[in-house]
């Protein structure tokens, strides 16, 4: 058999090679020191299950001199290291292979000197990371300090990392570059020299020293200043209404709601048809309420034409004739049957749905 051509080998190990990433999966690779956190957590993982393997019973003097043989053995090392990476998860293999001297070195020599593996391994040695607290290129210390960075009230940019600029992006409440102040609406409720508590104000305050409406420097929006405390102001009692007509108001803490009136309304001062200013053509103010006006009722008769038929509607009425009937202008007149015969239906019996 002869050997492919050279352009038909090339096309052969172009299909076979694997498609590039795209763009968006490029963006979201890890970084170096995420893929070494990653293999040290996965490590520590193995150890963990590797901790008491094969042991579990019988001579216990036995188990416990073998036991402590395996637990820096090599054989420990490679199950461990076997269980590392995915199949298809090339950057770990990749990592893995390339510093699998210096895993090994830390297993057999350094481990007992050196326990914390993430710090020697990722911190000290490949220099991919910085200890907690510290941030950049050299790991420098972030803003309040590598035991609490930010104050405690933030995240450091870059904290753990080799990248960053230690600034705080500080926790809702707190402001200033070590997260040690107060925005407006939180007080200080505790401040030493290692801690600082934000607090929030009552409702009613814009800045305060306190909990309580009593302690507001300034009052928030929707709120005034009255016998040393911050009250609601209800804008709904305002002598200019601030609904339009067809709407109510109603007060709530700090501000007000526009809410639309009954459908039975003509102006409102409430929820409900009972709450009417005035009602709507076809409805009529009962007990309070606005309730439809039953127009078929009434003593003056509405439907005028002979044999029609009045039907009361939400707000109206409707005037038909029966079935049966035959739609005039002056009247309901009966239709004739094929046979020459005058149908005998009831003029009083309601017509179907579709015709009121």
């Amino acid at each position: 058999m002869r050997p492919p051509a050279p352009s038909a080998l090339g096309l052969l190990l172009l299909l076979l090679l694997p498609p590039p990433p795209p763009p968006a999966e490029a963006a979201k690779k890890a970084t170096p020191c995420k893929r070494c956190r990653e293999l040290v957590r996965k490590f520590n993982q193995g150890m963990v299950d590797t901790a008491k393997k094969n042991f579990g019973g019988g001579n216990t003097a036995w188990e416990e001199k073998s036991l402590s043989k395996y637990e820096f053995s090599e054989v420990r090392l490679l199950e461990i290291t076997e269980s590392l990476c995915g199949s298809s998860d090339f950057e770990c293999h990749s990592l893995l292979e390339e510093h699998e001297e210096h895993l090994e070195a830390w297993w057999l020599q350094l481990k007992k000197e050196y326990p914390d593996l993430f710090e020697w391994f990722c911190v000290k040695t490949l220099k991919v990371c910085c200890s907690p607290g510290t941030y950049g290129p050299d790991c420098l210390a972030c803003q309040g300090g590598s035991e609490r960075p930010c104050s405690g009230n933030g995240h450091c940019s870059g904290d753990g990392s080799r990248q960053g600029d230690g600034s705080c992006q500080c926790h809702l409440g707190y402001q200033g570059a070590a997260c040690t102040d107060c925005v407006d609406g939180y007080f200080s409720s505790l401040r030493n020299e290692t801690h600082s508590v934000c607090a929030a104000c009552d409702e009613s305050c814009k800045t305060c020293t306190g909990p309580t409406s009593r302690d507001c420097g300034q009052c928030a929006v929707g709120w005034l200043q009255e016998d040393g405390a911050c009250v609601d102001v209800d804008e709904c009692a305002a002598e200019t209404p601030p609904c339009s007509d067809q709407q109510y108001c109603e007060n709530v803490n700090g501000s007000f709601m526009c809410e639309e009136c009954d459908s039975t309304c003509v102006g409102c001062t409430g929820k409900g048809p009972g709450h009417c200013k005035e009602c709507i053509p076809g409805y009529t103010k009962e007990s309070g309420q606005c309730a439809d006006i039953d127009e078929c009722a009434g003593a003056e008769k509405v439907c005028t034409r002979q044999d029609e038929n009045c039907y009361n509607t939400p707000g109206s009425y409707v005037c038909v004739c029966p079935e049966g009937f035959e739609d005039t202008e002056d009247a309901c007149v009966r239709t004739q049957t094929p046979g020459g015969q005058v149908t005998e239906e009831d003029p009083t019996q309601p017509p179907p749905h579709e015709d009121l």
